[in-house]
């Protein structure tokens, strides 16, 4: 499983820091970040992408379903399976 984080779309409400430690606040930017996230290549906008260690997927789930902006997807097998 692995999430992927479009940190332009997100606008700083903090709910996936609540639900998985994986996020972090970046206050001096307003935004979340994914910690450990890699930054993918081919994309325009600042886009993340993590695996999900094993034990998290649960909360990897939550924070994507919690983020109002649907800045975050999770990923299983290839397939988008949130949102």
């Amino acid at each position: 499983m692995r999430v992927k984080f479009d940190r332009d779309t997100c606008v700083g409400m903090y709910q996936c820091v609540a639900e998985w430690d994986a996020f972090e606040k970046n206050l001096n930017d307003g935004k979340a970040d994914l910690r450990g996230g890699e930054e993918e290549d081919d994309e325009d906008d600042e886009v993340f992408v993590l695996a999900v260690p094993d034990g998290e997927e649960l909360d990897a789930k939550f924070a994507a379903r919690s983020c109002p902006v649907d800045a975050i997807e999770v990923y299983e097998d290839g397939e988008r399976i949130i949102p």
